[in-house]
Formats: C-alpha cells, structure tokens, sequence
C-alpha cells in the first residue's frame, strides 16, 4: 500500500498535474496540503473518475488539507483538538479498515497535516507554530494509545538537521529551523514515532521542497520538510520510501514534490 504526501500549493492551479501523477504513480493514499480550495470549489469529480475516495478540510484562498484514498472511508475527523478558535485549515485524519502482511485486520489511521510556516520569528506567528506543535504532540501521544498503524503526513515546515538542506547556514534565522522548531519535532519522535524517510536512508541531499526563487530547483537548493512519520505499528510493516522529485521540473508545479511510503497493508 502506497501512502502519498504532497504540498500540491493550490490544487485548481495544478489539477492537471494532479491528475498525471496519480495516473502514473497510483497511490493508495494522498495526503494533500495548501489545497487553497473551499470544499464545494474542490475539483473532486477529477479526483473521483481515476477511483479515488475524496474529503477534504478546506479554506478560502489558503491553508486546507485533503486526503484521497482508493479505499472507503471509515471515519473522519477534521480539525486539531485543543484550540477551539484557531479557525485555519491544517489538519483532517481517515480512518480505514486494512489488514496487515500477516492477514489481521486492523484500524489504519492516516493523518494529513500542514504545519505553520511561523515566519517571521520575531511575531506572533512563531508562537503560533510552537502551540500547533504543542497541541499535536498531545494528540499524538493520545492515539498511540490505540496501538494501531498510525501515518502522521504533511509538510511539518521543519528542516530537522543540518543534512536536510543543501545550504543550512541560510535557515539559522528562519523558524523552519530554529532550535524550538526542531526540538518540538524530536519530542513527536520520542513518543515513538519513526521518521520513515531517515530510517530508509541517511543520505544527504534528500530533498522535498525547492523555492521559486533564485533557481533554487536548477541548483539543487532545496531542503527537506515534508514528512511521514510512523508509529511503532506502522513502521514494523515499512517497505520502502521515495521522493517524486520529477514533478518539480513539470510545468507550473507546485515547489514541494511527493513523498511516498511503501507499507505492507492491503484493504480489508
């Protein structure tokens, strides 16, 4: 089972290479950020001709996540808990019914997540990430209670390490890289969480995002912060993870590319 996630940066923009990519890569599962779509203007009848189940949290002219599944949907639940007005569009998890390589059926929990950017660092949009961050480890911590597969997928605007970006000394200022930043998301990997790129392979230049500025994508100089992170369930069915880095150079494409995980589940 293939499980997908995309910063598509605005989907009616970049419908058409929506629609080739799923047609190519034939995911299970795409988890999908800054849609930028109101959910009646989603263009879901696209979506739902290739065989695609579509929900969606969205929000006018910014933020909004999206997960597209060739399964039914079991459940679903829009909105992180803990702030009853932050009123932005970043978070919706599915649930679906699967069982795993050894036949037991189980609950696959599947998260799409579009983290704050928190810049600038000096205004209220920092704290804004760290209190998103905050409130989402406790929810984390909550579902592992389940001791069910787990998939936490989305663009986390956090560089974890040095390695995770071609020219790091440009981000020391930039809150995708501050210290909080990156302790808030090891404290995510404390709970038990596995980072299913890095367990995969610890090789530099890894790359999931390249700026439209400057020839970032012609030089390489991308950084690395779109992630799927495992729980213990989730990661003991790992298969293997790439990065679709070929539809950055198609036209008008979004400036992150997929990431995607290879899980030993089939639908139930």
């Amino acid at each position: 089972m293939k499980i997908a996630t995309w910063n598509i940066n605005g989907v009616r923009a970049r419908i058409d290479n929506l629609i080739q990519w799923l047609s190519d890569a034939s995911p299970d599962i795409v988890c999908m950020q800054e849609i930028k779509s109101v959910d009646e203007n989603f263009p879901r009848f696209e979506i739902e001709a290739l065989g695609y189940h579509v929900e969606t949290h969205g929000q006018k002219g910014f933020n909004g996540v999206a997960i597209l599944s060739k399964m039914r949907f079991d459940e679903v639940n829009r909105r992180l808990p803990g702030d009853d007005g932050d009123e932005q569009a970043r978070f919706m998890e599915g649930v679906f019914s699967v069982r795993d390589a050894k036949g037991r059926p189980t609950a696959l929990r599947v998260v799409s997540l579009y983290l704050p950017n928190g810049n600038p660092v000096g205004s209220d949009k920092f704290p804004y990430k760290l209190g998103w961050m905050a409130r989402f480890e406790a929810w984390s911590a909550d579902r592992l209670m389940l001791e069910e597969p787990l998939v936490l997928a989305g663009d986390y605007n956090v560089i974890p390490q040095p390695e995770d970006a071609k020219n790091p000394e440009v981000w020391v200022n930039d809150a995708l890289f501050q210290p909080e930043s990156r302790g808030a998301l090891r404290k995510l990997e404390s709970l038990g969480f596995t980072d299913a790129v890095r367990v995969c392979s610890d090789s530099p230049g890894i790359y999931t995002f390249w700026d439209y500025q400057a020839g970032a994508w012609q030089k390489n100089n991308g950084i690395r912060i779109d992630h799927l992170m495992l729980s213990p369930e989730a990661a003991d069915n790992l298969r293997a993870t790439s990065v679709d880095k070929r539809v950055r150079a198609w036209e008008k494409p979004s400036d992150h590319v997929p990431v995607i995980a290879d899980l030993a589940y089939e639908a139930a």
